[in-house]
């Protein structure tokens, strides 16, 4: 089952370079991660001290192995630093998907190649 991981966090006002860093430093890791389809972190416009980091995996498991690895959890502990209050991790099962360069709809199993 394709998932999406939505994880929230609000960091401590001035703390956004090292954010900034600590995002840099994990992302050629997480890319190369089993099972990791894409991600995007986006920050409020509302409020610069919530992040929002949305990545797609091609399933919980692949997920779960990710999150349990101890490259993850030494970036968990570096985050925590910055973190306001701890961050709230969201998973939820991938249905559709629409790629708007050709209007095509589809599960996202489809788009990726994924087969049960």
């Amino acid at each position: 089952m394709a998932i999406k991981i939505l994880i929230e966090r609000r960091i401590e006002p001035g703390q956004e370079g090292n954010l900034r860093e600590a995002m840099n430093g994990i992302r050629p890791r997480v890319t190369q991660a089993r099972g990791f389809v894409s991600g995007e972190t986006l920050r409020s416009v509302d409020d610069p001290s919530f992040h929002l980091v949305i990545s797609a995996w091609k399933s919980v498991e692949d997920w779960q192995t990710w999150m349990n690895s101890a490259e993850r959890k030494a970036f968990q502990e570096k985050m925590a630093a910055l973190l306001v209050e701890p961050e709230k991790i969201s998973a939820y099962q991938t249905d559709t998907f629409v790629d708007v360069r050709g209007g095509m709809v589809a599960t996202l199993k489809e788009a990726i190649g994924v087969t049960d």
